[in-house]
């Protein structure tokens, strides 16, 4: 018998199917839906490595999701995760606006 991830309960009942045909269940203590086959694998650096060239390339992430064989979803919390630990541009670095010989 299914457990409920959420809770442990052994009150889950069949809800549907998912995108790809995967059987969907709910638990009727705690409401919560979950696919019990639910395959979970790892991302290999290589890949990592190969995802951050391909962002440099500024490739779109839909693009790149098709080609590298990931999610969207994982793809942009990537991109995020990558965009927080990148450090904060300093304000030196950053043009102004009429710096340049001649202004506005």
């Amino acid at each position: 018998m299914t457990r409920c991830p959420n809770c442990d309960g052994e009150a889950v009942i069949k809800y549907g199917r998912i995108h790809n045909g995967k059987r969907r269940l709910r638990c009727k203590d705690c409401g919560r839906q979950f696919t019990p086959e639910a395959v979970w694998r790892k991302i290999s650096d290589e890949t990592k490595a190969l995802i951050d060239r391909l962002l440099v390339e500024r490739l779109s992430l839909a693009g790149i999701a098709r080609a590298v064989g990931v999610s969207e979803f994982w793809l942009q919390r990537y991109v995020n995760r990558k965009f927080r630990s990148a450090p904060a541009p300093s304000p030196a670095a950053a043009p102004t606006a009429g710096a340049e010989k001649g202004g506005w």
